[in-house]
């Protein structure tokens, strides 16, 4: 039940559709995000996008890479670089976790949404993901268009 209320707070700011499209999730991870002041409130605004983007470890740090951020409308000469490199906070043996499956299965980490936490902190929603190739993806699309014609059928008997 806890788990319901904390999905049910959550206030989405983006989310990327395409990933559950092109990659398999495999397990999926919380992380924070170190912003700049123009970047929380470019956020606020909604002003995020997801595609292309990707998690990669570097030296020890999880960042954020292709993550683009609106520049703020009312910023001035501090204003943000839309597409910078962004550090994730994530404990340091969730990092070496990760670091192991990426290497040993040539998985890929995936933002799947950006959200509001817990008191107002914004959050990252991270994947870890296996690509997949086009037959997967009409297997995938196949079952969808069969569960919305079933639904239908329910739908008309009733």
């Amino acid at each position: 039940m806890a788990t319901k209320k904390k999905q049910e707070e959550r206030k989405s700011i983006a989310v990327n559709r395409k990933a559950r499209h092109d990659y398999q999730v495999l397990e999926t991870y919380e992380a924070g995000i170190e912003l700049t002041g123009t970047e929380v409130k470019s956020c606020r605004a909604a002003g995020v996008t997801l595609t292309d983007s990707y998690a990669a470890i570097q030296g020890g740090e999880l960042n954020l890479i292709g993550v683009h951020i609106a520049p703020y409308a009312q910023g001035n000469i501090f204003n943000h670089e839309p597409r910078r490199k962004r550090r994730l906070l994530m404990h340091k043996r969730e990092i070496l976790r990760l670091k192991k499956n990426i290497e040993a299965k040539g998985l890929t980490l995936i933002p799947l949404s950006f959200y509001f936490g817990n008191r107002g902190k914004i959050k990252v929603e991270l994947a870890l993901c296996r690509g997949k190739n086009t037959v997967d993806k009409r297997e995938d699309l196949k079952k969808k268009m069969d569960d919305i014609e079933m639904r239908r059928a329910i739908s008309k008997r009733q």
